[in-house]
């Protein structure tokens, strides 16, 4: 039987986030959530910084090290391009021992979401894109459940005896939240289907019915295997031009990426 939160998906999507279901998503949990009041946000401190969301499998079925602990830790992963992954519908084992305004079951009664980040200096600034994401899907479901953007807390402020994550502001955070609700959470703003110029290049992006020349256009530049396919070998390397050209690392051709190429 599926668990409560089936709703996740639909609501990010309709905030013109990207998802990915993980699969079993809508019955995995350590039983049921309870009446859900809020999100406490999260980073990952996965040192992998090469790849979207490294820490996914360890989201699923939890961890051994330092201390096990069984999955879910999260119901929902943030990747660095802004997807968000659907880890579980159920209570998942993100929040630990803490307390915020006299409520002390915080599996039970919040969201988790686990941002890829390393949580150090070699991860700062977060890529815009992740962050404006990050916003977007916190006021999205706040706005579900009929909370305001106070409800929204750090892992840090639930138990800041032993967790300093996430490593940015939750005060600017919590106002951005806070405008994107003043406004009704509107969609974030498409990345164009093709290049406003002559050239009109398709996006391309990972998952899509591409066209294979032009994805071996891409992977001659950007110097990886030029087999037509775009793959996740192809997102990590598009990714990394980005950051090198000092670009949002999306890991999506667009028309800026299509330029800088």
């Amino acid at each position: 039987m599926a668990f409560s939160l089936t709703w996740l998906p639909i609501v990010l999507q309709e905030a013109g986030l990207k998802v990915a279901e993980c699969d079993g998503w809508q019955n995995r949990g350590i039983g049921d959530v309870g009446g859900i009041i809020g999100v406490i946000c999260h980073h990952t401190a996965n040192p992998d910084r090469s790849r979207n969301m490294p820490a996914l499998n360890g989201l699923i079925h939890g961890r051994t090290d330092p201390t096990p602990l069984s999955g879910p830790l999260a119901q929902l992963g943030l990747g660095r391009d802004g997807t968000y992954y659907i880890v579980a519908a159920g209570r998942a084992n993100h929040a630990g021992k803490g307390e915020w305004q006299g409520i002390t079951a915080g599996n039970t009664h919040f969201i988790g979401i686990e941002a890829e980040n390393t949580g150090g200096h070699d991860d700062t600034p977060w890529p815009a894109i992740q962050l404006d994401a990050y916003q977007r899907g916190v006021a999205a479901i706040l706005k579900h459940i009929g909370k305001g953007a106070d409800n929204c807390i750090a892992h840090k402020e639930w138990a800041p005896t032993r967790k300093t994550d996430p490593d940015f502001d939750m005060i600017s955070f919590r106002a951005a939240v806070a405008a994107l609700l003043a406004q009704n959470v509107p969609p974030r703003p498409l990345i164009p289907a093709f290049e406003p110029t002559v050239a009109a290049r398709p996006t391309l992006r990972r998952g899509i019915n591409n066209d294979p020349a032009l994805v071996r256009q891409v992977q001659q530049r950007i110097g990886t295997t030029a087999d037509g396919v775009f793959g996740g070998g192809t997102e990590a390397a598009v990714r990394t031009f980005q950051r090198e050209k000092g670009l949002v690392p999306d890991g999506i051709v667009g028309p800026i990426t299509w330029a800088a190429i």
